[in-house]
């Protein structure tokens, strides 16, 4: 285990025996754990700390909040990051379309997704829907 992860484990231990496993706070460590095992190459135990952070967001902020979407987002790239284009495309798309209604089009959020859901579709091939 690296010390990155301790620590946040460590954080999410503290924080569940603090708040509980399901308050707002849990769950941002939770998607947070989730990030750090996806850059360290366990695409299984990011799931799992993504999927925990959705279902638990979608109860406490809805399932268009943007920071629901934010968690909507990165499953999206992890996703994308194991091949799985279509579940990845279909969680960009949600997650473009809560920050199109929250924020516009411009919004740096908002783009972000534009730009992940762009690079997906030059992976694929399909260079209309990329360019556009």
């Amino acid at each position: 285990m690296t010390e990155a992860e301790a620590m946040c484990r460590r954080a999410l231990e503290g924080y569940e025996r603090a708040w509980g496993p399901e308050h707002t706070s849990t769950l941002d460590t939770v998607n947070n754990l989730g990030i750090l095992y996806a850059d360290q190459g366990k695409m299984a135990e990011a799931e799992a700390m993504y999927r925990r952070a959705l279902e638990g967001k979608e109860k406490a902020w809805g399932p268009e909040h943007t920071l629901t979407l934010d968690t909507v987002n990165n499953l999206g790239i992890l996703y994308a990051d194991q091949g799985k284009t279509a579940e990845a495309e279909a969680l960009y798309r949600r997650a473009l379309e809560g920050y199109e209604k929250a924020w516009g089009p411009e919004h740096t959020s908002t783009l972000v997704t534009v730009n992940n859901l762009g690079s997906l579709y030059a992976g694929q091939g399909k260079m209309a829907e990329a360019e556009a």
